[in-house]
């Protein structure tokens, strides 16, 4: 979060990500969702930096799954805490707020 508490928007969508995938959300999960939901390719190192980001904000936790005799790394699950959660609000307030009396032409840009 920025000084207004403004979250980027590709930390917006990364908690949006998790959200939309409660119990399931991990790097690989959360990059699928995003490509999914916006239709462009996301790598994975964007993904893995945003999610440290944000746990260093105290925005998301996390928690290594304990896995017996597996093979392969062990999943790393993510959950937006409650600061997380006031961040996507007041940025989602703060965006309709921008875009209120705004419309876009796709022939001309922005119109008033």
């Amino acid at each position: 979060m920025g000084k207004t508490g403004v979250l980027g928007s590709f930390e917006e969508m990364v908690l949006l990500a998790i959200l939309q995938n409660p119990g399931d959300a991990y790097a690989v999960t959360i990059r699928r969702e995003l490509q999914a939901r916006s239709g462009a390719d996301v790598a994975s190192g964007a993904v893995y930096a945003t999610l440290d980001r944000l746990e260093e904000k105290g925005l998301v936790g996390s928690e290594v799954e304990q896995r017996v005799g597996a093979v392969g790394r062990p999943r790393r699950y993510y959950d937006v805490l409650p600061a997380g959660r006031t961040a996507l609000a007041e940025t989602r307030g703060i965006r309709e707020a921008m875009w209120r009396g705004l419309t876009i032409a796709p022939s001309t840009g922005l119109d008033a």
